[in-house]
């Protein structure tokens, strides 16, 4: 059973994100304080809850009475500000937007029991949902977060107007690959990236293997952020979930249950899920619409934020009229 503290105050992150912004605001470096200025403007929609023990970060803005509601569920290793661009674009579209941070990312607390299973997640989402009265709502989600997405529906199916899928399909996978996987990337995002002090290498690696287009270096800086503050043990935790058979072999079904209009959105560069992956799942469960996005890797959010945007849009506003 779900436990919502429906206040709670802020976390030790998130305090010392806001520290770190109120020194570099005051720098001789503009570029700094100009990014800093516009951090600490996006923190005055920052909300803090506890549920199910965790006290959770939530980012809530928009129009309170919009007619369209859409909570945006991050990726893997990743927190809500890699959301920034999308809610700009959708709040002045006229929708709220609710974005939120897992346990253990961004600047939600890290969870004292480390349970970082997309179970956890799901319950926390459905925690968050009910703290704040959403009656119905879109979901928008992103790499990890459909898994997350799709397993808070299976229950509370009747609260999803739509769900948006950015990068995610249906991964082909074995005995080897789920032993080999979880531990080639734990070595890379949490040994190795993660003990960076410096942005540029990241971005290097970024740039060569997950994205095909120059991201600005203040999105570079928000997703080299996202690996200090993601708990060590849920990057470990739900790398190894999600590429154990048992996880890869049940997406199918999951999606198969689904009865929302879905909408896949695969960059046609992402090596990680690549393009096919992500038409394969939705021709096998044949369910929801696919589209492809020319020269474009895994972080869509942050590469082509404006196009991420008009497809939600238009995935919203196609459900509206279809329901009319």
């Amino acid at each position: 059973m779900s436990s919502i503290t429906h206040s709670a105050a802020s976390t030790s992150k998130f305090s010392a994100y806001r520290d770190e912004l109120l020194a570099k605001q005051a720098s001789s470096n503009m570029a700094d304080a100009r990014r800093a200025e516009y951090e600490l403007s996006l923190m005055e929609n920052s909300h803090f809850v506890e549920l199910n023990g965790v006290v959770h970060h939530y980012h809530d803005s928009g129009p309170r009475d919009a007619a369209e509601t859409v909570v945006l569920i991050h990726g893997w290793d990743c927190w809500w500000m890699w959301w920034h661009h999308v809610i700009k674009n959708l709040n002045e579209a006229g929708c709220r937007t609710i974005a939120y941070d897992m346990r253990g990312h961004g600047w939600s607390d890290n969870d004292p029991a480390n349970h970082y299973h997309i179970d956890f997640f799901a319950h926390d989402l459905d925690a968050l949902v009910s703290a704040l009265e959403l009656k119905k709502f879109h979901i928008a989600a992103f790499s990890f977060g459909p898994f997350v997405a799709l397993d808070y529906a299976r229950r509370n199916q009747e609260k999803i107007l739509s769900m948006t899928f950015f990068n995610f399909g249906f991964l082909e996978n074995n005995d080897f690959v789920a032993e080999f996987a979880p531990n080639t990337i734990n070595f890379v995002f949490n040994i190795m990236l993660r003990k960076l002090t410096w942005w540029l290498p990241a971005y290097m690696f970024a740039r060569l293997v997950l994205a095909q287009n120059t991201v600005a270096q203040h999105d570079i800086l928000i997703g080299f952020k996202s690996l200090g503050l993601c708990a060590s043990e849920a990057i470990e935790q739900t790398t190894r979930h999600i590429a154990s058979k048992k996880t890869t072999d049940s997406v199918p079904d999951m999606v198969r249950a689904m009865n929302v209009p879905i909408l896949f959105v695969a960059g046609e560069g992402d090596s990680i899920m690549t393009a096919a992956n992500a038409k394969k799942l939705q021709e096998i469960t044949g369910k929801g619409r696919f589209v492809s996005v020319p020269k474009c890797g895994h972080l869509i959010t942050l590469e082509l934020p404006e196009t991420a945007s008009e497809l939600i849009l238009e995935h919203l506003a196609s459900c509206s009229r279809a329901q009319g």
